[in-house]
């Protein structure tokens, strides 16, 4: 009996020594567990970050694809406005060179009745330098211009009409209109037509008959008054 107790006692001491041996033996997880989580929080949290770049990169992408294709559509646009605007010059080119060719039809039928009577000369000077020496003598004598029609081949110039008023019942007074006509001529030369609507006045606003000498006078005047300009340096 005593034999058994003794045996069940060192039973339970090796059994008691064994546990505390195992349990002493076990490794303590927790620290690894702890980091474990801290990885996977941050696997997590990276996978997060990571996904939201890409989403952003996409829009990005797609913002990118819209500017592009608005500047795409811009350009298309802008070519199209251009070859329109292009068009659109083209045809007012066309219309302006056709009104210019009747124009200066019309201006040419039309002086070729009232330059009848009329005074001409051939100057050695091209037209666009008559035509300022011509405004000049005008301007210089008084004369407003009324008409003034110039083309690359001819120019009209028709005054207002000017009236001196007389100073006194012996002398008269006078008022006078001019028609004036270039035209350009080969070798630089420029035709110049006058012709003067000159008429005399009385005392009371009488009209008196003048000479067509007197008038042809009136008209060389100022041609010889053009011519003297043109042979100025200054004035040229």
């Amino acid at each position: 009996m005593r034999n058994e107790t003794l045996l069940v006692r060192w039973s339970l001491q090796v059994g008691f020594l064994l546990v505390l041996a195992v349990v002493g033996c076990t490794p303590d997880e927790s620290p690894f567990r702890a980091e474990n989580e801290v990885l996977k929080r941050q696997v997590v949290k990276q996978e997060s970050l990571l996904s939201s770049l890409q989403d952003g990169s996409k829009v990005m992408q797609q913002q990118i694809d819209l500017l592009n294709q608005e500047l795409r559509d811009a350009k298309s646009t802008t070519e199209a406005a251009k070859a329109d605007a292009k068009h659109q010059l083209e045809q007012l080119e066309l219309q302006m060179a056709e009104t210019k060719r009747m124009i200066t039809t019309q201006m040419t039928e039309s002086l070729k009745v009232e330059e009848k009577g009329a005074q001409s000369d051939t100057l050695p000077r091209p037209m666009p330098a008559v035509a300022k020496v011509v405004e000049d003598a005008l301007a210089r004598n008084g004369y407003h211009l009324k008409v003034s029609v110039k083309t690359d081949q001819r120019a009209v110039y028709v005054t207002e009409r000017k009236i001196s008023n007389p100073a006194s019942l012996e002398v008269t007074g006078s008022r006078n209109q001019y028609l004036i006509s270039l035209q350009a001529l080969p070798d630089s030369l420029t035709k110049l037509g006058v012709k003067a609507e000159f008429e005399r006045v009385a005392q009371g606003g009488r009209i008196l008959t003048v000479s067509h000498e007197e008038t042809s006078e009136i008209e060389r005047r100022l041609i010889n008054e053009i011519n003297k300009a043109l042979e100025s340096p200054a004035k040229t």
